[in-house]
């Protein structure tokens, strides 16, 4: 009597898993659009960048963020891994590829104070003086009750000596 049971269950099973199996592929495809084009008609190509930089454009402001437009600006997740991927970066010794992680980080999720101490770190060593004032007084403003708060102000005033320094 049990294999009797267990005969009829096989087929049914498997033809649920076919059901769920279609419906996954079925929900990956991408919508469809609505309008009154053939189904068989080409599709307009997306625009590729030249790879020149604008006239106007000094650096390349070519960041994962910007490249990605489909990117929400709220992603503490990907906040966290440019973190990661940027303190890699500095370890490696590759500055300018740390700082642009650091500063997606700021824009992957504005309110959070450590990918600016990070980033005025990184823009420390560049020799990016006034640009390291301003993130590690956004770190301190973020986070006024920091525990290297004193450490920080005393990069903040030593930054600020050596940028008089070259204004004289």
């Amino acid at each position: 009597m049990p294999s009797m049971r267990f005969r009829i269950a096989i087929p049914i099973l498997a033809a649920l898993l076919l059901l769920c199996a279609a419906s996954l592929v079925h929900a990956q495809d991408p919508p469809q659009e609505s309008s009154s084009k053939p189904a068989d008609a080409p599709s307009p190509a997306p625009e590729k960048p030249t790879g020149k930089p604008a006239k106007n454009d000094k650096k390349n402001k070519d960041t994962a963020t910007n490249s990605a437009p489909d990117q929400p600006t709220w992603d503490p997740l990907r906040a966290e891994k440019d973190l990661e991927v940027g303190q890699y970066y500095m370890r490696k010794g590759d500055v300018d590829a740390a700082i642009d992680r650091f500063e997606d980080a700021t824009l992957a999720k504005p309110g959070y104070a450590i990918p600016f101490r990070f980033l005025g770190e990184a823009q420390e060593k560049k020799g990016l003086k006034k640009q390291a004032i301003k993130s590690y007084q956004r770190y301190l403003d973020l986070y006024p009750h920091a525990e290297d708060r004193e450490k920080i102000q005393k990069r903040i005033e030593k930054l600020h000596k050596a940028t008089e320094k070259q204004k004289n």
